[in-house]
């Protein structure tokens, strides 16, 4: 029983900077192996302020879901761990957020930490009714 996950994340302020030479291969295979919601700036992208059309019943992966919020003081952590991210990908995108899902079960739990906004909530659950649905 396979679970799928979504994060929504951003750099932590007062981050170490990484040595030049080292950042351009990092962000290459973030780039390649990170399915995340993110920002790396901190600032949230204007994609996530745009209107969108949910799609029908039938091409949602569920329509009836159970819903938990999980609220961490660790989500950064949790988040990343679920995801499998290596430390440089946690380092340089940490998880605001993540919604994991599993459709046999019609389940989804989005975890946020203790301090989160309408716009990361929202973002995660659109996932759990339309899985992965980045452009």
């Amino acid at each position: 029983m396979k679970s799928t996950i979504s994060i929504f994340n951003a750099s932590a302020p007062g981050q170490r900077p990484v040595k030049r030479r080292h950042q351009s291969l990092i962000l290459l295979v973030m780039s390649m192996t990170l399915t995340a919601c993110q920002t790396m700036t901190g600032s949230v992208s204007s994609h996530e302020l745009e209107q969108f059309t949910p799609l029908t019943a039938k091409q949602r992966i569920m329509n009836e879901v159970k819903v938990r919020w999980d609220v961490r003081e660790d989500v950064a952590e949790h988040c990343a761990k679920v995801m499998k991210l290596g430390p440089d990908q946690a380092y340089f995108a940490r998880p605001l957020a993540c919604a994991i899902w599993n459709r046999k079960l019609q389940e989804c739990t989005i975890v946020t930490g203790a301090q989160t906004s309408h716009l990361a909530l929202g973002h995660e659950l659109r996932h759990c009714f339309e899985g992965h649905f980045h452009p």
